[in-house]
């Protein structure tokens, strides 16, 4: 999946990360939960295992990226490990956190690679080491990657933040260990994600930096209607839940049964 991010043009990524990623967990929720319910949670605590290692060893892999699309897909990786985690609480509230999480993620993600998509247009290159120094020309791009890179990590009012709480608040009332391990990954994820906003956006500007225009119009109103999700949905997160939540009852009850 990283691999098939870094090579896709932005309309794929943006589809990978919005839609295709999310297929397994949509998987897990719609069929093996009703459909094989004692398994469920026989191997429940197999798979919270599992899914913490992924939060941590996908966060440790995405530390010693040097693409910025491969840093944005692990990050990816690692944040569906967070959603495996809520799902095998076999709660209510770890089912509606996963899933808003994954919405909240396909807003955010999709927003960060139609950013570096942006950098790559000017300067035709995706290697870290490349950039340096791109708020001095192209200060609305620094602020928009700024406001996308809070998101990623989760800080509050951002709609990441609500999934990713929901869904560990849960994991902590399952098993606690559990959920330490996976909120690691909130700690790792700033390290990766700070220390390429850094890179990129400040220090003096880089001799290889040509054509460091900064943004259009056309590029500012793509971004524009994500910026606004992350935002609104971050404030207001009851107009999901309160949709999802039907559903969510419905499914435990047959898991239970």
């Amino acid at each position: 999946m990283p691999q098939a991010h870094v090579e896709a043009p932005v309309a794929g990524s943006v589809l990978l990360a919005g839609v295709l990623i999310k297929l397994g967990s949509y998987g897990f929720i719609r069929y093996t939960l009703p459909i094989l319910p004692e398994a469920s949670e026989y191997y429940a605590p197999l798979v919270l295992t599992l899914g913490a290692i992924a939060v941590i060893y996908a966060s440790l892999t995405t530390l010693r990226q040097t693409d910025l699309k491969r840093i944005i897909a692990y990050s990816s990786v690692s944040h569906m490990g967070v959603v495996m985690l809520a799902i095998f609480t076999l709660t209510i509230e770890g089912i509606e956190g996963s899933i808003y999480l994954q919405m909240a993620h396909g807003v955010v993600s999709s927003a960060l690679f139609i950013v570096v998509t942006i950098l790559y247009d000017r300067h035709h290159t995706r290697i870290v080491k490349y950039y340096r120094g791109v708020t001095v020309t192209m200060p609305i791009f620094s602020t928009i990657f700024l406001y996308f890179t809070l998101a990623n990590i989760a800080v509050p009012l951002s709609c990441n933040f609500i999934g990713e709480f929901i869904s560990l608040l849960a994991t902590f009332e399952t098993n606690t260990f559990i959920a330490i391990l996976g909120s690691t990954g909130m700690v790792l994820s700033a390290c990766y994600s700070l220390f390429l906003y850094n890179r990129v956006c400040f220090g003096r500007f880089s001799v290889y930096l040509r054509n460091s225009r900064d943004i259009n119009r056309r590029e500012f109103y793509v971004l524009l209607p994500l910026i606004f999700l992350t935002l609104f949905l971050g404030i207001y997160p009851d107009i999901i839940l309160d949709t999802l939540h039907p559903g969510v009852v419905h499914i435990l009850e047959v898991v239970h049964r």
